[in-house]
């Protein structure tokens, strides 16, 4: 059943923190669903107090996108008082440059909802200077970029500013049947006071289109996953279960596998594809869930489907720019992302 009041949301905090402490490979992404929900809850000490949980130094497993916790932390922190503090993670998150478009898109939305109008579309600006160069080869915008053109394009309205060539970009990437100049019109809230009915349905229909686009980024799946065993855990896999061999005949084989089968899938139109890490223990402990000999080979892509479902894919192709998938340190248009032959 959805949360729907502060004590539903608590409740369901309280779960997942519980969940987290039988999980521990699922602690972050656990941890912050809690937290989120704490916020919804009005508990938002508790839920910075998770934020700095999963921040500390000792913590059992160094977070993964300690970026995206920082700008969640941050956007909570204002929200009951702490601005000073608030703007000095904020501008810590924009020094540290971030490829993944999330901690961006947070703290500018935070900036913007305290009327930080300016910095919000400086913010913006910054992170599609990165991700997405005008006339670069960043290609298409991703899923996980748009937010950074529609919110760009939301602020720019407001403050009146020309459309320029990533407005226009917003524009044509929009999937909205409401044109974006309508959605962000700053004069929208006068037609909800008008007498007028043609207004009032137009309004009706630019609120039930920007609820359509939410529900569509709420209700995205997770990705289609393939499952990626670094160099230790698979050398551990086939010790300890060595009729996989015939599966994983090296690691090196295995890692080509994943490239050419993510490859087959886009071409073949599949969308939203990722790439799951396993472990030894998890696999083992999903097993033992499932009732099934860790042997079983057809359990393999029921245990990636599990971990993309836990939220634990990476998106595959990795953004422009960004390090390879495989953990070799190179970038992937250098590695596993180069032209094959």
């Amino acid at each position: 059943m959805r949360p729907d009041t502060p004590a539903d949301h608590i409740a369901e905090a309280e779960r997942l923190e519980r969940t987290a402490g039988l999980y521990p490979e699922d602690t972050e992404h656990l941890l912050v669903q809690a937290a989120a929900h704490l916020e919804l809850a009005g508990e938002r000490d508790r839920a910075t107090t998770l934020y700095d949980r999963l921040l500390a130094p000792d913590a059992p497993r160094p977070a993964s996108a300690p970026t995206l916790i920082r700008a969640l932390k941050a956007s909570n922190l204002w929200e009951y008082g702490h601005e000073a503090e608030a703007r000095a993670i904020i501008d810590g998150v924009r020094a540290a440059a971030p490829r993944d478009p999330a901690p961006w898109v947070i703290v500018a939305e935070s900036l913007e909802a305290h009327d930080e109008l300016t910095q919000a579309q400086e913010t913006f600006t910054q992170a599609l200077e990165l991700l997405l160069p005008p006339g670069g080869s960043a290609g298409a915008p991703s899923y996980d970029q748009r937010p950074l053109l529609f919110g760009r394009h939301r602020v720019r309205r407001l403050l009146g500013a020309e459309h320029d060539a990533w407005d226009a970009l917003a524009d044509e990437v929009s999937s909205s049947p409401v044109p974006l100049d309508e959605l962000h019109d700053p004069k929208r809230i006068w037609s909800l006071g008008s007498d007028n009915p043609a207004e009032l349905r137009a309004e009706i229909s630019r609120i039930q289109a920007e609820l359509g686009s939410y529900r569509e980024a709420l209700s995205r799946p997770f990705p289609v996953a393939v499952l990626h065993w670094p160099a230790t855990e698979l050398t551990e896999l086939l010790t300890a279960y060595p009729s996989l061999e015939s599966e994983y005949p090296s690691h090196e084989a295995h890692l080509a596998t994943i490239e050419e089968s993510l490859r087959e899938l886009a071409t073949s139109g599949t969308p939203n594809l990722g790439i799951v890490t396993g472990t030894v223990p998890s696999y083992e402990a999903f097993a033992a869930s499932e009732g099934t000999d860790p042997t079983d080979v057809s359990l393999l892509p029921q245990y990636a489907t599990t971990l993309a479902a836990r939220g634990r894919a990476a998106g595959w192709p990795p953004e422009a720019g960004a390090g390879c998938w495989c953990g070799s340190g190179r970038g992937y248009g250098e590695c596993h992302g180069a032209p094959q032959s």
